[in-house]
């Protein structure tokens, strides 16, 4: 009954203070950090799409928000780095968390085809909340009752107010579709039980 006891404490520590190898600490990072690129990548493309529907969305609001970030490049530009800035440290918890669940207990090259679907499948589930996103935002047309947006019309002083809202909707379902990638990716893509 003791021991089971000091079994169960140990689980828990081990689960909320991990032991990581030091071999494992150079590929755990490097996973973290493709997840950042890529994440930052997807962000910047995600905003050149969304400035195209909506350039207010960002003119009279996410300018505001990372005006520390404007250089001077122009409204694209800068578009571009704020998708980059909102989305790179999604990857790189994405890509730690993936590569500390993957890498332990299986060779390198398994582990790492392992993380690299998972990150497809983020990726994926992410960009299809987008698009879904998008469609529930457009189906719901430019005479929907935005009363409940309001708030955000007056004090960003939005005129095209359709294409607002769908972008909003469209940023949303992205960072939802992210999380929900990574639990989709934790189920079906399952660790190797075995010794190296």
């Amino acid at each position: 009954m003791i021991a089971d006891a000091i079994h169960a404490r140990r689980n828990v520590l081990d689960y909320l203070v991990p032991q990581i190898p030091l071999k494992d600490i150079p590929i755990l990072l490097g996973f973290a950090l493709l997840g950042a690129i890529v994440s930052g990548a997807y962000g910047v493309a995600h905003d050149q799409i969304t400035y195209s529907i909506a350039p207010e969305y960002f003119t009279n609001l996410k300018f505001k928000q990372f005006h520390w970030l404007d250089r001077g490049f122009g409204e694209r530009t800068f578009a571009g780095c704020i998708g980059f800035m909102a989305t790179w440290w999604v990857g790189l918890i994405i890509g730690w968390i993936l590569a500390r669940r993957m890498v332990p207990n299986q060779s390198r090259a398994r582990a790492s085809r392992k993380i690299l679907t998972c990150f497809a499948v983020v990726f994926a589930t992410a960009f299809l909340f987008g698009l879904a996103g998008n469609v529930y935002g457009f189906l719901r047309g430019p005479n929907a009752d935005y009363s409940n947006w309001n708030w955000a019309f007056t004090e960003y002083q939005i005129t095209d107010q359709w294409a607002f809202v769908r972008v909003a909707y469209i940023h949303n379902a992205g960072y939802l579709g992210g999380v929900v990638g990574l639990i989709l990716a934790c189920i079906f893509v399952k660790p190797d039980k075995s010794p190296q």
